[in-house]
């Protein structure tokens, strides 16, 4: 069981024999002596990606889904629409959807090693790390002293991801970039 006091953005849970995760979650105290602590969650379906609200007070607890998660590796797509993988334990390959890994598709590439979500013997997502390198392959040009909008520039990596990086990042550069917010962290190798 997992308390309301552990939620965070990206935490599962199941309501309903249904496996979720926090995609956003805002708090709010009750006024008065005695106020109540609400958590406000946005949750998706890891199944079918439907959204749903939910509210839970201070100290709820909830259910844990049953997961087994599997190291797996992403082996190719077919139109677009349908994903490969391969359970790195058994060989075995499976299809995902594009609905069930968009947003995990901008942060990997062929061959990466990510981690198979398997809910009552059927995979129903991955799982990425927390970071992965890309190369850069194309960067606005910064011009020096453009110190005005905290020195971040526009970058695409490989996998066609768009995010703001310093001035200093080039064309042909390897990053590392934080998986849960999509964002620049450093030069690979630094």
């Amino acid at each position: 069981m997992i308390s309301t006091n552990d939620f965070k953005r990206g935490t599962r849970i199941e309501i309903d024999g249904e496996p979720y995760s926090i995609s956003d979650m805002s708090t709010q105290t009750t006024g008065g002596r005695g106020g109540q602590t609400l958590f406000r969650c946005k949750l998706r379906n890891i199944k079918t990606g439907a959204m749903l609200d939910r509210t839970f007070s201070g100290g709820d607890r909830v259910k844990s889904p049953d997961f087994e998660i599997r190291p797996a590796e992403y082996l190719y797509d077919e139109g677009g629409e349908t994903y490969y993988f391969m359970d790195k334990s058994t060989y075995e390959q499976f299809p995902l959807k594009r609905k069930d890994v968009e947003e995990e598709l901008p942060f990997i590439r062929a061959n990466d090693e990510v981690r198979a979500l398997v809910f009552n013997g059927n995979c129903i997502g991955i799982e990425l790390p927390a970071t992965v390198e890309l190369e850069v392959v194309y960067a606005e040009p910064g011009v020096r002293g453009d110190t005005v909008n905290a020195a971040l520039k526009l970058a695409r990596v490989e996998t066609g991801l768009e995010l703001k990086v310093p001035l200093f990042v080039e064309a042909g550069d390897r990053i590392v970039v934080d998986t849960r917010e999509a964002r620049y962290l450093r030069r690979a190798g630094a």
